[in-house]
């Protein structure tokens, strides 16, 4: 089972928006030494809208070769476009990924069955794990849990990425579907409410900035530990907000540059972090630790 402190990872870019190879490397070992469950390669938060297939399908096989079956590695690989994501999917199949994450199609805003026939097509194409991504926020297209409910009953579509932040949304989900069926939170601020209701585990933002914090949060809240779950909680919070104080991955890169892990680059129509942000961001950082 995948479950635990998922990092979104970031795409580290130099100044002129080229993929850094090198942070990358160091990025992953990060990880490992820190105690994450799992690396999303390529999702939201790695730039996935900006990155060529070429680029795309590196990234993923470059964190596969790596991790070296050490813990799963999930592709990002959803799209708008049904066939672009099948195209994705059976690449990050080839490339040795355990299990692939769909955002539901943004911009053209599709039906909830458009919506159903995109994820079962997709998933009877790619025979490979599949779990599926709703952040509505980002999209413009809400999966709603009826439909969500359709979808789990296809055997390779293994669970959800409930982004949404809403905890009677997630408790809804959770009821719907089977106890083998995986519901992990989007949403930092919220995911430890949803794993203390039976959520397996949180695709996190800020574990890329504070991982052993974050892993010891997803561990002591599927043991059910609430208050101890919570005091973690309660300590990141000045950086789940922060790291929202502009789009994700804005900030997130910026704390990341501010820690010498990666390069100052980031791809447009993304800019790099706002200046009047950084003091603010810095001080989060300082707060919760992860910066001197």
């Amino acid at each position: 089972m995948i479950a635990g402190s998922m990092v979104a990872l970031v795409t580290p870019m130099d100044a002129q928006g080229q993929l850094d190879w090198d942070s990358l490397s160091k990025l992953v070992d990060f990880h490992l030494q820190e105690g994450t469950n799992a690396i999303v390669a390529v999702g939201t938060t790695g730039e996935s809208a900006t990155l060529d297939v070429t680029e795309h399908v590196e990234v993923i096989r470059r964190v596969v070769d790596q991790v070296n079956g050490r813990i799963p590695v999930i592709a990002g690989t959803g799209g708008n476009s049904t066939r672009e994501s099948v195209e994705l999917t059976a690449a990050a199949k080839n490339v040795g990924a355990d299990a692939c994450l769909l955002v539901t199609p943004y911009y053209n805003k599709p039906t909830q069955e458009g919506l159903y026939q995109h994820f079962r097509h997709i998933a009877e194409a790619v025979a490979i794990p599949q779990i599926l991504y709703n952040v509505p926020g980002r999209t413009v297209c809400d999966m709603l849990p009826e439909t969500v409910e359709r979808l789990s009953k296809i055997s390779n579509i293994i669970g959800i990425k409930e982004a949404t932040g809403d905890l009677q949304r997630g408790q809804e989900v959770l009821n719907r579907v089977s106890k083998d069926f995986l519901v992990y939170s989007g949403d930092d601020a919220t995911a430890v409410e949803l794993m203390l209701m039976g959520g397996k585990g949180n695709i996190s933002v800020t574990a890329n900035v504070a991982p052993r914090a974050m892993a010891d949060l997803c561990a002591a809240a599927m043991r059910g530990e609430a208050d101890a779950a919570r005091a973690i909680n309660d300590k990141l919070m000045p950086l789940h907000k922060a790291l929202f104080i502009e789009s994700n991955p804005i900030p997130v890169k910026f704390a990341l540059h501010e820690m010498g892990l990666i390069p100052d680059g980031i791809r447009l129509p993304l800019t790099w972090l706002s200046p009047r942000c950084h003091e603010p961001l810095r001080q989060a950082m300082r707060q919760t630790g992860v910066l001197a």
